[in-house]
């Protein structure tokens, strides 16, 4: 469905990017935005659109197609991770990118919001034809990235050994090692302890304060995974270990597995790798995604892909809290919807804000050449998304508004604030 306009109205077909100028738009007219400051921050300051010549195995030249979007740099950098997906667009980056600026707003990182992605289906190609199709990008886009311009990570269908050729292409084009290009690289290139898991354990950080502020004892509560991915996987696991939440349903893009006696982590992940689904997990009855979104559980969490919750379904949405660490899964309509049920949602780009918490630690890690040990990056990962959810709740309560309204008013003002001082509007 579509968001065809700042109003966020839903159609046919869904806009991300109108979606996420609409969120801006809600925002500005409750902070009262200076109207030059707010037109400046509906759109990307820069974009780069690239043709990719990669040599195949079977010695043709195939030309992919590739995106870099820089939204906004007041604050700092860009930042912000490269999806390798057939369904790429740029409205689609130029969204993510727009939440990236908001996101390392929200969680006060001295960051700016970047995307990249390439149209591609990464299960078509050989490794060899993954490298070389890497390494293009970089040769196209590498120019406009820099430890102080730009700096991306992984995203859907990326990983370490895509951003280990990666930062590897950059540094031969610079003639010196610069690992702070690229953030998400193997331990040995520089990466960071406790990247993998981040975006769940920041997501896990969240759910423990809301449930604390809700007086509910994490201990039992029943959990659905949308999405078992990296970040489904690991909320899976993570939410057993940290909060002694009870995992009744997960599912994949064929679909989902639910028990209601509980479904063990480490077996479901086990199964997911040994299948490539979730689905004929022993002991477990088949369900679809729609009904794994309308499950009487106490948290959901929707850890897939855009668009999931909307004005068509949010109203059967049954769960306490919503713990979004997929980017966009509900559309404005539906956040009206889900208020008025009195559902606590944390929103995706405070959520699943431990990805890029972390990789700016790993930058950080990487310019001054000492890296620290797991527990010292724990620790300071739950600290800054503690405060930061603490921000955002604070700002709901005072302006008397939804929870994704609260945090697009604290990532906004910050980078409004920026924008102003640097006298840019």
């Amino acid at each position: 469905m579509k968001a065809s306009s700042a109003s966020g109205s839903e159609d046919a077909q869904f806009n991300p990017f109108h979606m996420a100028q609409a969120q801006l738009d809600t925002a500005a007219a409750i902070l009262g935005l200076d109207p030059q400051i707010h037109a400046l921050l509906r759109e990307p300051l820069r974009e780069m659109q690239v043709s990719l010549p990669v040599r195949m195995d079977d010695g043709t030249v195939r030309i992919f197609k590739g995106f870099r979007v820089q939204y906004n740099d007041a604050r700092g950098p860009t930042k912000g991770g490269l999806r390798f997906h057939p369904d790429e667009t740029i409205d689609l980056v130029r969204a993510l990118a727009a939440w990236m600026t908001w996101k390392c707003a929200v969680v006060d990182i001295p960051l700016g919001g970047g995307k990249g992605g390439i149209i591609c289906n990464t299960r078509e190609l050989s490794q060899g034809e993954l490298e070389r199709l890497s390494r293009a990008y970089i040769r196209q886009v590498g120019r406009i990235l820099g430890p102080e311009m730009d700096v991306p990570a992984p995203d859907m269908y990326t990983n370490p050994q895509i951003m280990a050729w990666m930062a590897d292409e950059y540094s031969v084009l610079q003639g010196h090692n610069d690992w702070g290009v690229i953030t998400g690289k193997p331990l040995i290139m520089g990466g960071s302890k406790v990247r993998e898991d981040a975006t769940a354990r920041g997501g896990m950080t969240c759910i423990r304060e809301a449930a604390r502020l809700l007086g509910i004892d994490t201990r039992g509560m029943t959990v659905a995974i949308q999405g078992f991915g990296n970040a489904g996987r690991h909320a899976a696991r993570l939410g057993e270990e940290l909060l002694g939440v009870k995992v009744v349903a997960v599912s994949d893009s064929q679909g989902g597995v639910y028990n209601a006696a509980g479904l063990v982590p480490a077996e479901i992940i086990t199964h997911k790798r040994a299948t490539g689904t979730v689905l004929g997990f022993p002991g477990a009855e088949t369900i679809s995604n729609e009904d794994l979104l309308q499950m009487e559980v106490d948290i959901l969490i929707p850890a897939a892909l855009e668009n999931q919750i909307n004005a068509h379904n949010a109203s059967h949405v049954q769960a306490r809290i919503i713990a979004e660490l997929a980017n966009g899964p509900t559309t404005p309509e539906a956040d009206e919807i889900l208020y008025k049920k009195g559902i606590y949602v944390i929103p995706d780009f405070l959520c699943n804000a431990g990805g890029v918490t972390v990789s700016y630690f790993e930058m950080v890690q990487n310019a001054y050449g000492y890296y620290w040990n797991a527990e010292t990056v724990k620790e300071r990962l739950d600290e800054k998304m503690t405060e930061a959810f603490h921000a955002v709740h604070e700002a709901a309560q005072k302006l008397d508004v939804n929870n994704r309204q609260a945090a697009y008013c604290v990532a906004v003002q910050r980078v409004a604030d920026a924008v102003r001082l640097r006298g840019w509007a």
